[in-house]
């Protein structure tokens, strides 16, 4: 008889087109191509709306895509349905809700499944602006749920280190894989040619943000600093992103008189060939849980500069060493980064070099290694 086949599922929120723009969706894809990539079945599980389209770019068609329904309950006995009938040796959870239900199917089912957990925030950061009772609710639900998995994936190492303090995880059960973040594919990308007449030969020299326009990516700050360094050269700030704070941002440009010198284009299916042909990248969060647009950015060549958030860039950038680290919300502190590195920019090899450590091969092996498989 043939052998059977391993298979690994992923519990994960979302799918969408933007496979390349950050959040969850492009680890899940080059993860789940990787474990293809090695000859194991992947099932996507997703909570959807029945008229979602399940489809999503970039992801190798082997990958089985399932609906589990919108619903909690609903999405919750489909779970368990499913993991009777499929029997994959590996569920992992990507995300708070879903990390959730992973470990809820870990105690209801008696499938010999290794149930995963994995972690892609900085939990006590990404959780202040809840409210209390809430905040309380959610701590004890990972209290109470994460120990009893077989084991818990941190995106950085300061993750890991937050879920130790805030959780009172043993740290022992808390593995830190980082993010599979370059790939063939991106460098490919980034090759492509943009149509923006702000990225074509002798153009003034553009700084480039690339996110959701929510208050976590703080581009007001990237705003403001940019209009100091405006002011002593000319340059240009692109943001690439679609969010709630698109007017306010507008607004603040407006207001600081470089309306004329700040592009929003919104979304664009291709970020690394904007990447590639802008001069410095700059990372302005309050919090990550890795900074997937700094490995990036550094693996098509182009500086960078950052905050310090938690958690993540200090740890891409070997503490500071592959580009400047500022303080969260430090205007001041971010212009005179983003100057000093378009001056004094690293080469472009060293950089490539440092982004390559974050390649999706090491990534799928940690994971496959971790999952004794």
């Amino acid at each position: 008889m043939p052998a059977v086949q391993t298979r690994i599922a992923i519990l994960t929120p979302f799918l969408h087109h933007a496979a390349g723009f950050g959040g969850i969706t492009p680890w899940m894809v080059k993860l789940a191509n990787g474990f293809v990539a090695r000859g194991i079945a992947v099932d996507l599980l997703v909570n959807a709306r029945a008229e979602t389209p399940l489809s999503c770019d970039g992801l190798d068609p082997a990958v089985r895509i399932i609906n589990h329904g919108y619903h909690k309950p609903q999405a919750m006995w489909a779970l368990l349905a499913y993991l009777r009938r499929a029997r994959p040796r590996v569920l992992l959870g990507a995300g708070h809700r879903y990390n959730w239900m992973a470990a809820w199917a870990k105690r209801l089912t008696r499938v010999p499944v290794r149930v995963y957990l994995s972690v892609h925030e900085n939990v006590s950061v990404g959780s202040a602006g809840m409210p209390a009772h809430k905040q309380r609710q959610r701590f004890a639900a990972m209290r109470r749920l994460y120990p009893r998995c077989d084991g818990v994936i941190a995106v950085s190492a300061g993750v890991a280190e937050d879920l130790v303090e805030t959780i009172g995880l043993p740290a022992s059960r808390v593995k830190t894989i980082y993010n599979p973040a370059v790939d063939a594919i991106l460098l490919e990308k980034a090759a492509e040619a943009v149509s923006h007449p702000w990225l074509q030969p002798g153009e003034p020299p553009v700084f480039l943000g690339v996110g959701r326009l929510e208050p976590q990516k703080d581009f007001a700050s990237l705003v403001r600093a940019f209009a100091r360094v405006r002011a002593r050269r000319p340059s240009r700030l692109v943001i690439l992103g679609e969010g709630r704070e698109r007017a306010s941002l507008e607004a603040l440009a407006a207001e600081l008189g470089v309306a004329e010198q700040v592009a929003l284009p919104g979304h664009v299916d291709n970020p690394f060939a904007w990447m590639a042909r802008s001069a410095v990248f700059v990372l302005s969060s309050a919090w990550e849980g890795f900074g997937n647009v700094l490995a990036e950015a550094l693996a098509v060549g182009t500086p960078v500069v950052s905050t310090d958030c938690p958690s993540g860039p200090r740890e891409i950038l070997a503490d500071g060493r592959y580009g400047p680290l500022v303080p969260v919300a430090d205007v001041p502190a971010l212009a005179e980064a983003m100057q000093t590195t378009l001056t004094q920019p690293l080469a472009a090899e060293v950089l490539r070099q440092r982004g390559a450590v974050f390649g999706v091969e090491a990534s799928v092996q940690a994971y496959l290694e971790h999952f004794g498989l």
